[in-house]
């Protein structure tokens, strides 16, 4: 047997163990509505539509917060089940239940339950909790434990009753902080069109002379749109089965009785003008609805009705009750609806202006909410509500809501601002610029160094103005970011629970981090993963600022993980846990701190969930950081005015190398060629052929760098050898895996460590010799150790820091310990537990 709406297969002998709800009924068992996120159009191998049921041939959107897949004609009729992630006023509750979706499992999946195989890359099948993973078949799922305990990343996972977020006019992107210009990763290169319009992958033009194709349409919103489903019906087709038909297009399972067929000419089209079809003057009832002189579009309508039932939601869930059902005629207002709901939720001796009737039209990308007027006509909106859509009538309900006075609170963290002013004078920048009320806008936090402040604000349309305003706005040259950020509420997050802080740079690792934002998102909770091309690391840090105790997770290079560390250092006075635990996934090209603590030498795919049970097991070490002073004393190039002053001095932070001399201009040359042609460099191996291309060019250069600098290790000359290169490391890998210090014994020196508080320095002789380094045929020239260096060049001279390379001029470089040391995951070496 097949369904005719939604195509649902099952063998006949089966059918009395069917659990899936059709498509036509969804809306109507979402227990809290909550839209989906959809990214832009892709192309997806091997999943199905969870509305048509079909395979995702086409074109076709998917949630960035749930496994929901759907044709681009498919996406208005999927309801509002995302998984509900925050709290924002409406419905909000403690207990979470498991939220499932069913199919595009893999074929291996296995069900909880019965043991037994429950995926298939054949059809939709199988049921997946998206909080815990739980996999169950969907004869199965509903003898699972309701309750959701969050699987085995529950420690990781910030819960969702501990995040409050105020978003009614914020697109469900900008919430959870997805960049709009990242297109959605699509397992194909062919262009995509999101705008399709119909169902022409389910019907198409009929060439069967018997049959006729028609445009159907479901309102005046559908009309003015010109969005339409196409039937294809025989010519002889009665009204009755015409109408049977659009409804199934439709997603409707009501009585074909209650509905009618109006159609209009191509001129009342474009007039806006439908003419009903039953003004004609023969009656087409009893024979066919087609004639020559018919047109191909209608619109379907709902039939008007003298009283109807309708479903009361109670917007609060402890009651013991889903929803209330209430006979409503044309007298019925929404005074007298609820005045006779109250006592069926046991509510009667409350009074009835604490209670308001909202309408919700659950709308698959957004959820709305209005409040009816008390003495509004409760049939004369739903026949309006039909008017302009039955399928929007099949996705709206109405609660029954308490009155109470919310603060609406909206974060909005701002960057870009210039530096190092206080909060008044940031307010009146943004008075300036953005012309924002005082009255309902306030600055909450500053952040001086850096330049950003967040902005609490209590209106939603002010608060949209801002955000938009803000993205076409710059001062000084420099372009404005504003990064909607929720609250997390440290108070309800549970003991046990250590939540980790995600950070992703999606350009690192030939573009890996796309799919990495992507599934941490699913397997978390999105507002714990953060997109550092938007506003950076300090959104992240200051939303966990008030949790007691976290992790932090970077998906990067090493220069990205330099950058989430130096921004640690500036704002962990401002943390509750001041010291949280970094772990790294390494996306960059030499990986080296990667590869120290045992996270590998680059992400190459492996599973993300493995991943993440990594991090939850992983060893807490320390680590050494340094600061590096560059103090120029000849003056910069281009000075104004023939007035030659020197460079203000520069300070630094290092985690893994800092070289001087050959190393440092490969980098250089390395760093020119990538600003050149960005487009080229997304693969780990095209950028190291690229380094050894340019580190050929330089094998027979020649540079006496031993007579162009001198270095001092804590207070003492020392002397060097002849070399071009110059190396202080604190890690021992260097230049993606080699060990430049070697591990032979020596009595001069203390073996090294990452925690040790000594750099090592290190000599190298010119390519030909980091060349040999690399391939493990020779070490460095091991120079000195200690905590504190003075480096004095004495011409211009290339430098880098962690794969950061510029050109110094003369001066001083002074290297000294940074503070306290960082604290470190390690990946634990024990087989993972399940």
């Amino acid at each position: 047997f097949i369904s005719t709406v939604c195509n649902f297969m099952s063998h006949e002998k089966c059918l009395k163990n069917v659990k899936i709800p059709c498509s036509c009924i969804a809306p109507s068992l979402v227990r809290v509505p909550v839209a989906h996120c959809f990214g832009t159009p892709g192309h997806y191998k091997r999943k199905f539509c969870t509305v048509c049921r079909k395979s995702l041939e086409s074109p076709a959107f998917r949630c960035e917060v749930c496994e929901l897949h759907v044709h681009t004609d498919c996406v208005l009729f999927a309801c509002s089940d995302c998984r509900q992630c925050h709290q924002d006023g409406h419905q909000d509750h403690d207990t979470y239940h498991h939220h499932w979706r069913e199919g595009n499992l893999s074929s291996s999946a296995r069900c909880e339950v019965c043991k037994k195989t429950c995926g298939s890359s054949e059809v939709l099948s199988g049921m997946r909790c998206e909080w815990c993973g739980i996999l169950a078949h969907a004869a199965c799922y509903v003898i699972v434990t309701p309750e959701c305990t969050f699987g085995r990343l529950r420690n990781m996972i910030l819960p969702p009753s501990c995040v409050q977020l105020f978003s009614r006019n914020f697109s469900k992107l900008h919430c959870f902080r997805i960049s709009e210009n990242l297109q959605t990763e699509s397992d194909e290169d062919d262009d995509v069109d999101g705008s399709t319009q119909g169902s022409a992958k389910d019907v198409q033009i009929s060439t069967d002379s018997s049959k006729q194709t028609l445009k159907i349409f479901d309102g005046n919103d559908a009309v003015k749109r010109n969005q339409f489903r196409l039937i294809s019906v025989p010519r002889i087709a009665k009204n009755e089965e015409v109408v049977e038909a659009a409804l199934r297009a439709y997603y409707i399972n009501d009585d074909q009785q209650e509905y009618e067929l109006q159609t209009f000419t191509q001129q009342a089209l474009l007039s806006d003008d439908v003419i009903n079809r039953n003004d004609a003057a023969q009656d087409t009832n009893l024979g066919s609805v087609f004639r020559e002189s018919v047109p191909e579009a209608w619109i379907i309508r709902a039939k008007p009705k003298e009283e109807e039932v309708i479903r009361i939601y109670p917007a609060w869930l402890k009651v013991g009750m889903a929803y209330v059902s209430l006979r409503v005629n044309k007298d019925s207002t929404t005074q007298t609806v609820i005045k006779e709901v109250l006592p069926l939720l046991g509510r009667q001796m409350e009074c009835l202006q604490n209670f308001k009737l909202v309408e919700v039209l659950m709308g698959s990308k957004q959820v709305q909410r209005m409040v009816l007027d008390k003495q509004e006509l409760i049939l004369n909106r739903l026949k309006d509500i039909r008017k302009t859509s039955i399928r929007q009538m099949n996705q709206t309900r109405f609660y029954i809501v308490e009155n109470s006075k919310s603060i609406v609170q909206v974060h909005l963290f701002v960057g870009g601002l210039p530096p190092q002013l206080s909060s008044e004078e940031y307010t009146n920048i943004l008075k300036d610029e953005l012309a924002i009320k005082t009255n309902v806008v306030s600055v909450s936090h500053v952040y001086q160094a850096q330049g950003a402040v967040v902005l609490e604000i209590s209106c939603f349309s002010e608060a949209e103005r801002i955000y938009m305003l803000v993205k076409d706005t710059t001062i000084n040259d420099k372009p404005l970011n504003a990064v909607v950020i929720p609250e997390v509420m440290a108070s309800k997050i549970p003991r046990n629970c250590c939540p980790l802080l995600v950070f992703v740079n999606p350009k690192s690792g030939g573009l890996k981090g796309r799919d990495l934002l992507y599934s941490f998102r699913k397997l978390l909770n999105p507002h714990q993963v953060f997109e550092l091309t938007n506003g950076g690391p300090l959104p992240g840090f200051h939303t966990f600022s008030k949790v007691p105790s976290f992790r932090v997770l970077v998906c990067g290079g090493d220069g990205t993980v330099g950058w989430v560390l130096g921004a640690l250092e500036e704002i962990r006075h401002k943390l509750v846990c001041s010291e949280p635990s970094v772990a790294i996934l390494p996306l960059g090209t030499g990986n080296d701190l990667g590869r120290v603590l045992h996270w590998g030498a680059g992400y190459s795919g492996e599973d993300p969930y493995s991943i993440l049970v990594s991090v939850d097991e992983a060893d807490d070490v320390l680590m050494d950081r340094w600061t590096i002073l560059l103090d120029a004393e000849e003056p910069a190039e281009g000075t104004e005015n023939g007035v030659a002053e020197p460079e203000p001095p520069k300070i630094v932070q290092m985690n893994n190398y800092c070289g001087l001399g050959i190393d440092a201009e490969l980098s250089l040359d390395f760093h020119h060629a990538r600003e050149e042609e960005p487009g080229k460099f997304n693969s780990r191996f095209h950028n190291k052929g690229v380094y050894m291309k340019v580190g050929l060019q330089k094998i027979s250069h020649t540079r006496n760098l031993h007579k162009d600098i001198k270095l001092q290790v804590d207070q003492h000359e020392v002397e060097l050898p002849s070399i071009e290169g110059l190396i202080f490391i604190n890690i021992p890998s260097w230049g993606s895996g080699a060990d430049l210090w070697g591990s032979e014994s020596d009595n001069r020196f203390e073996k090294p460590r990452i925690d040790d508080g000594l750099l090592e320095v290190v000599g190298v002789t010119g390519v030909m010799h980091m060349g040999q380094v690399q391939g493990g045929f020779r070490s460095g020239i091991r120079i000195a150790q200690g905590s504190y260096f003075r480096v004095t060049l004495l011409k211009p001279i290339p430098v880098q820091v962690d794969g950061e390379p510029w050109i110094q001029a003369p001066g001083q470089i002074i290297i000294s310990a940074a503070g306290p040391k960082v604290h470190m995951l390690k990946k634990s070496k024990q087989k993972q537990k399940k």
